[in-house]
């Protein structure tokens, strides 16, 4: 039974440059399903973006930055026929990444189910390109909604099947405001959830794109920063605020206030053993899963 589960991040031009992390796995079922998942994937499938890191520059460098990527996304999906039609100007732009997303939705497909004519028959540079665009998308809204640059590296791997979902008790362990030094689940669903609805203002979204966060994989983010509580408090009562109404939307589908699969955040399952005053600035440099070690 593993207990432990260390990151080795390295610097991009010298992979030979590196730099550790280890992080203790917490004391739950749904840790140890985690890392027996985590085991699997490191076994049978590559991690899909090894430098997927946010955060750790400037807010006006990471929006420059990400301006750049999710553009150059969208000249790359529309290489193959012209579905997109604008471009994202502006990182508060909230319509044209709900657009973007709403693109993603269409042509990619939920969970498992790839079955739009555009995805059929894209090759794989448009699909993988079209994955892109999800997470740029989610990215920008992160630099976008906060003041100062929240640091974090999400690890991903995208062909592992997510066929494990989560039992209604395990919703006990979500917490919301995101801690420093914490591996938290990643949500692997093609959707958003009722706190994503509610500070999108989606307008494109179809009612079958509401996701509730279900299933899990061995896909994970590390946090390296704290949620000020202020927000997240003010972020729970907009979340309810939006599903009173729209309360017959989720009242339709069985999901009273207060029902497991409303729950906001996420599911922590390890934490780090040691946070050395450096830590940040070791990582900015060493931007590059380089491996994962279970102990």
């Amino acid at each position: 039974m593993f207990t432990r589960i260390e990151i080795e991040y390295a610097n991009p031009t010298d992979l030979d440059d590196t730099y550790h992390v280890a992080f203790k796995l917490k004391e739950h079922a749904v840790a140890q399903k985690w890392i027996t998942m985590v085991d699997i994937a490191k076994r049978k499938y590559e991690i899909d973006d090894p430098g997927r890191f946010y955060g750790f520059y400037s807010k006006e460098e990471l929006t420059a930055r990400a301006l750049g990527k999710i553009n150059h996304t969208i000249d790359i999906i529309n290489e193959v026929e012209k579905i997109i039609d604008r471009h994202l100007e502006d990182i508060l732009d909230q319509d044209t990444l709900n657009y973007l997303h709403h693109v993603f939705e269409v042509r990619h497909g939920l969970l498992d189910s790839q079955i739009s004519s555009f995805w059929n028959k894209a090759p794989d540079s448009i699909r993988k390109a079209l994955a892109d665009l999800n997470i740029q998308v989610h990215e920008c809204e992160s630099i976008g909604r906060n003041k100062h640059p929240i640091s974090a590296n999400a690890v991903t791997w995208y062909k592992m099947p997510k066929v494990t979902k989560l039992q209604d008790e395990d919703y006990k362990l979500f917490e919301m405001g995101n801690r420093a030094g914490m591996i938290y689940l990643l949500y692997v669903e093609i959707g958003k959830t009722l706190e994503d609805l509610s500070v999108d203002n989606d307008r494109y979204i179809s009612d079958t794109a509401f996701k509730p966060f279900r299933n899990i994989s061995a896909d994970f983010i590390v946090k390296y920063y704290n949620d000020d509580p202020t927000q997240v408090e003010t972020k729970y009562h907009n979340m309810k605020a939006y599903y009173h109404t729209h309360e017959k939307f989720f009242s339709d589908r069985g999901l009273p206030w207060g029902h497991p699969h409303l729950s906001p955040g996420s599911i922590p399952v390890a934490e780090i053993e040691n946070m050395p005053a450096d830590l940040i600035d070791k990582i900015k440099t060493h931007q590059w899963v380089k491996s994962i070690t279970l102990h």
